[in-house]
């Protein structure tokens, strides 16, 4: 099809086209992969196609019987791996690491029938949310389509970046610290960061030291996030310890229906940090409120200080992520590397936190678990007095790519993970929580630069958060159905 017909079509419409012949899933991996030539040179956005995939379409072994067959997608460079794929992490630690085994997730995307065509970038180990490697030799800047001396956000930002510019319809991501919520601001995509336990983890992965982490993907349309989930969430007997059960329905089906009228907190606060939101961020949040009061919803600006102890819950959050850098020396030893020599084979910020890591010990650890259980409850008694919390999804705006936040800084960690906290605010506490919350575009700013905002729902809830961004996907698709300077019909 032609590059504008191409752009258009969301995963749901390619598998339509697909089911009825007029293309085959040979021809949109075909097409996919050559969207990657054309852009990648300006996004470095694309890791590697699998040319094998390119030849037979079925090799990875998606579902015929899928809801999305045949739709091409990007794994993104960490988290849930596919069997025989390289998958790097963005570390040099890792460099040319094969996966032995095919994850749970991945398995769930393959049922669901899309085409995994490649890899998409990462920053090392997901810990930044500027995405910006050095693993391969060289340092590679993944681009924002929208203005490319930005970047596109992260973790996930490479799958953002090709889901934007319309490489692919889908891209998959991880969350564990707004890993996909913070690139689909930045890219004005929808990003869904679900409960805890709704969906399974890495077989790797340890639950307990990972718990904030959840995998997802990134889209341009709230239909095509509610056809993945649908498989998504299909965890197999035994694959986790946080198992929420399955969804009481089809997503598919609950975001067709109105939510009906909701009671909305709204808050732009500092939410425990030192810093304000950028105003214009703050007046794009108070507008959406404004268009969801028209809708029928009741909408009620809160203080922020009613949530709960901000100081217990950066302490516990903090705490959580620094100190499970600890487990880079067994990495490094079971890579064959001295853990004396891991200077070497990380990025400076990487290197830090594994220094930072030796601050902490089992008391610190326990203290953090102290907080987790204070700071949810207390989300909990507040989340009782309404159905969903609307804030920015991210306190600033994008920012210069290998910037401020770039992981090959060489400066003190402390400053810089305040500085990643204050801009992440919105989105950490849904990690450590576990709650699920939704970011959706909400329009341009002053320079041409998506904004989102950030939708929170009680635990378990992902069909109302859904529903409502369905709502305002029909209410202002001129939010969703727009095209960055950088895009494949160009």
């Amino acid at each position: 099809m032609s590059w504008e017909e191409w752009i258009k079509q969301d995963a749901v419409a390619l598998a339509e086209l697909i089911r009825s012949k007029q293309i085959s899933p040979r021809q949109a991996t075909a097409q996919a992969a050559a969207a990657v030539e054309r852009l990648n040179s300006q996004l470095s956005a694309v890791l590697e196609v699998y040319e094998n995939t390119l030849e037979d379409v079925h090799v990875d072994g998606p579902d015929k019987s899928g809801a999305l067959y045949g739709v091409p997608m990007l794994l993104k460079d960490l988290g849930s791996s596919l069997k025989g794929r390289r998958q790097e992490a963005g570390s040099k630690l890792y460099r040319n690491h094969v996966a032995t085994s095919t994850d749970p997730v991945v398995e769930n995307y393959l049922q669901a029938g899309l085409i995994p065509i490649g890899r998409s970038t990462t920053p090392e180990f997901g810990n930044s949310f500027d995405t910006t490697t050095d693993h391969l030799g060289k340092v590679i800047i993944t681009r924002n389509p929208w203005n490319l001396d930005r970047t596109p956000g992260g973790s996930s930002g490479g799958s953002a970046a090709a889901v934007a510019s319309g490489i692919v319809p889908i891209g998959s991501s991880s969350d564990g610290g707004g890993s996909t919520r913070i690139p689909a601001s930045f890219c004005g995509l929808v990003g869904l960061k679900a409960s805890r336990g709704r969906v399974p983890q890495p077989l790797a992965m340890n639950e307990y030291m990972t718990r904030h982490v959840v995998d997802g993907v990134l889209t341009r349309s709230v239909r095509d996030t509610a056809a993945i989930y649908d498989y998504l969430t299909r965890i197999p007997s035994g694959g986790t310890f946080m198992h929420l059960g399955a969804p009481a329905e089809s997503y598919v089906s609950a975001a067709l229906r109105e939510p009906g009228p909701l009671r909305i907190g709204l808050s732009t606060g500092r939410w425990g940090r030192g810093t304000e939101t950028v105003s214009e961020v703050s007046e794009r949040v108070r507008c959406v409120g404004s268009l969801l009061d028209k809708l029928g919803h009741m909408v009620e600006e809160i203080d922020d200080s009613t949530i709960c102890d901000w100081e217990a819950m950066w302490d516990g959050y903090v705490t959580t992520w620094i100190s499970s850098n600890a487990q880079l020396r067994r990495d490094a030893q079971e890579r064959g590397v001295d853990p004396n020599d891991l200077e070497n084979h990380v990025t400076p910020m990487i290197y830090r936190h594994y220094l930072a890591a030796d601050r902490y010990d089992k008391y610190d650890i326990w203290r953090a678990m102290e907080r987790n259980n204070q700071v949810t409850r207390a989300f909990g008694r507040f989340m009782s007095r309404f159905d969903l919390l609307l804030t920015p999804t991210f306190a600033i705006q994008p920012q210069k790519a290998n910037g401020p936040y770039s992981l090959l800084r060489d400066q003190e960690l402390d400053p810089w993970v305040s500085r990643l906290c204050d801009a992440c605010r919105y989105v950490m506490p849904g990690n450590e929580t576990g709650m699920p919350s939704i970011s959706v575009p909400a329009g341009l700013d002053g320079e041409g630069l998506p904004i989102g905002v950030l939708l929170h729902a009680k635990w378990g809830r992902e069909d109302l958060l859904l529903q409502i961004a369905a709502q305002l996907e029909r209410s202002k698709p001129e939010w969703f159905e727009v095209f960055p300077p950088v895009h494949a019909a160009i």
